[in-house]
């Protein structure tokens, strides 16, 4: 069946978030943060699934199944460089472009041969007492090993010439940027201006007090990075604990195999030739020139200078519900809470686990961890529950990608402190975002339920659009102490209400879409209207194939990739697909079905990706409560209406914006924010 190759269909995705740069409406800084977004995203592709296609292609003794995967990876391969490549350069030109905007409005990024008298002294004296204490020069010479090259860091190799052509010296300096060390120095500016450089090229102004002690008569210094294998690689010893071989294998990232060597263009030969004989015999394949700066998911945190030009992200909302300093546990017990953020504060989750933490009645809380915040709220509400005497136990998910170390330094605080800490599932990663809170009330003890789309992180939650539901419904809360007893005591799990992947989701999600099926063949009404991150599961994409064309109305709003083919004939003409990207990301999963005039509406964890039904525990609900059913059901309909940040999915790589048959302009993150805001206006004068 026609489908998008997935690792082409992300790298489209990520295209959108290079569009936002390259969008002149939006604020001038804004669009160097996209940039830098791009970027980061860029370097998790490669070093996550360009890094497994290199490494399962050099796999030896595959059969079957696998050994055919790994060919048709590897025949992708040079269409995921071209893809790369080409965006790359649309990356540059935006940079310069950005640039020269930013000069327009006396905000300038100067390098070392563009500096004042004044500036140069600044940096110098900067060199000297911040800099210099932090970088080790090393000496790289042709019989000598290269010195351990970190993924993550950029590096200047330093090429030497003395008074005869053969009188030669290489260098390697480590770019030392830190929260105290900074990518970006301002520097003192003339009036109306605010100049800026890099840290790359405060080092190079102080390339001759570095090199002192050496005689040459030209000196020069270029950037490179390289990009390592980002797979984690696990002891099997059976003596080791799994934090102990988790420990080991981050270390084993951190030296993974380097698959990508990027460098200044203007790097003179034969210091890429040095640099690449040696890095070849580690493994490296790849070897891309670039411009003079590397790293630059930094560009997300280049100094916010001049508010106006800068996104203005509205305050989150009360939820009108929630009074200040009132309990939640006493408002959830009357009726369901739905939270969105951002456009709600998630100090409400964080007040929860507070209440719940030192209330007489609470007994015991229960909650999964993959992403927490640095200095997390979430995990100081939680150590203060177990100092209050409650049993607190800890679902944490050490295999979180590139936070395992956060949470293996968590686990031992929160085990500190009294917590039981469970380390996920041998086989399944633990990926649903559940809270219970059991409270001794009249009758016995009562059960209050948080089921959410998105991380307990309060600094991701600023920015990334997620949904949550509070309840007490009896069923539901059951379901939800029935799941943590799958993970913690591995009982059997069966459940009528909740979708609990790999166990009943699924199946679940298949008996929906047939029963749309069957009654388009009927000729009753029929639609599926969803919401995911990423979309590429064949099995859900054959069945959507099937409702298509038995007639089902299929409304998809995917962020990332999306293997769907939408709108061909005799396939998918009932399917539209399209995806959103703007300042808030798109992470809240949402599914409604028509149900044949008895809607069934859920939240939920999972996408519909192979790997989120099959080998990881995901928790959806459905939706009961007829004011939140109408909610959601209205903000899915304010996202289909955008026609400002919206893109058409209907031809693959086209990435061409949603105009829409309607002149009023719907930017759809700001309409949630006026419909949240209307809601909490009305709540309040009620």
């Amino acid at each position: 069946m026609m489908m998008n190759n997935r690792d082409l269909s992300w790298l489209v995705f990520n295209e959108r978030v290079l569009q936002e740069a390259q969008d002149k409406s939006v604020p001038l800084m804004q669009r160097l943060r996209f940039l830098g977004i791009f970027s980061n995203n860029q370097d998790e592709f490669i070093r996550v699934r360009v890094a497994r296609i290199i490494r399962m292609s050099r796999m030896k003794g595959l059969k079957g199944g696998q050994a055919e995967k790994a060919r048709a990876m590897a025949e992708v391969l040079p269409q995921l460089y071209a893809r790369m490549s080409e965006s790359q350069e649309r990356f540059d030109n935006a940079y310069h472009g950005i640039l020269a905007e930013m000069a327009e409005v006396g905000i300038n990024v100067v390098n070392e041969r563009q500096l004042t008298k004044e500036q140069e002294k600044f940096c110098l004296d900067y060199y000297a007492s911040v800099v210099s204490e932090r970088i080790v020069p090393l000496l790289i010479r042709k019989t000598t090993k290269l010195p351990f090259i970190s993924d993550g860091k950029i590096y200047l190799g330093v090429k030497m010439t003395g008074a005869k052509e053969t009188n030669l010296r290489y260098a390697l300096i480590h770019i030392p940027v830190s929260s105290t060390c900074l990518r970006f120095v301002e520097l003192p500016s003339a009036e109306g201006r605010r100049d800026f450089i890099y840290l790359d090229d405060i080092i190079r102004l102080c390339l001759r007090e570095i090199f002192f002690m050496f005689s040459y008569v030209t000196i020069s210094a270029h950037t490179f990075r390289v990009v390592r294998d980002a797979h984690i690689e696990m002891d099997g010893d059976i003596f080791k604990s799994l934090t102990e071989k988790m420990e080991e294998g981050i270390e084993s990232r951190y030296r993974g195999t380097p698959v990508r060597l990027i460098y200044d263009q203007e790097m003179p030969e034969d210091l890429l030739s040095l640099l690449v004989s040696k890095l070849r015999q580690k493994g490296v394949l790849s070897f891309v020139p670039g411009g003079r700066y590397h790293l630059n998911r930094d560009l997300m945190k280049f100094p916010r200078v001049r508010s106006e030009l800068e996104e203005k992200l509205p305050a989150p909302l009360r939820h009108p519900a929630i009074a200040p300093f009132s309990s939640i546990l006493k408002v959830v017990a009357k009726h369901d809470v739905m939270l969105h953020f951002p456009y709600h504060t998630f100090n409400h989750v964080i007040d929860f686990l507070r209440e719940a933490a030192i209330d007489p009645k609470v007994e015991t809380i229960s909650i999964t961890l993959y992403r927490t915040a640095e200095h997390s709220k979430v995990i100081n509400a939680l150590i203060g529950a177990a100092k209050n005497s409650k049993r607190v136990t800890v679902i944490l998910e050490l295999f979180a990608r590139f936070d395992e170390g956060r949470n293996i330094e968590y686990a031992d605080i929160l085990q500190r402190a009294g917590v039981r800490i469970i380390d996920g599932v041998a086989g399944l990663k633990v990926h649903c975002k559940l809270i219970l809170v059991e409270r001794r009330e009249r009758g016995g003890v009562k059960g209050y339920a948080y089921i959410g789309t998105g991380n307990f992180n309060e600094s991701t939650a600023r920015i990334y659009s997620d949904l949550g539901l509070l309840t007490c419904h009896r069923e539901i809360v059951c379901e939800a102490r029935a799941v943590f007893d799958a993970i913690v005591l591995h009982k059997p799990l069966a459940c009528r209400r909740l979708l609990v992947a790999p166990y009943n989701m699924r199946s679940r999600f298949e008996a929906l879409v047939e029963d749309e099926i069957k009654n388009a063949q009927k000729g009753k009404k029929a639609y599926i209207k969803a919401k995911f991150n990423s979309l590429t599961d064949p099995g859900m994409i054959n069945l959507l194939y099937l409702a298509s064309r038995a007639g089902v109305k299929i409304s998809l709003i995917v962020r990332g990739a999306c293997c769907l083919q939408p709108c061909i004939e005799g396939v998918s003409e009932n399917i539209r697909v399209i995806s959103i990207v703007d300042i808030y990301l798109e992470h809240a999963r949402m599914a409604i079905f028509c149900g044949g005039g008895e809607e069934k509406i859920f939240i939920l964890s999972a996408d519909w990706m192979t790997r989120n039904l099959n080998r990881r525990i995901e928790v959806g609900t459905p939706v009961y409560d007829p004011t939140i059913r109408r909610q959601l059901k209205e903000v899915f309909e304010i996202q289909w209406r955008d026609n400002v940040k919206a893109r058409n999915m209907e031809v693959f790589g086209a990435n061409e914006y949603v105009t829409g048959e309607t002149d009023r302009r719907c930017r759809s993150q700001l309409a949630l924010h006026e419909f949240y805001k209307m809601a909490a206006e009305k709540g309040n004068a009620e």
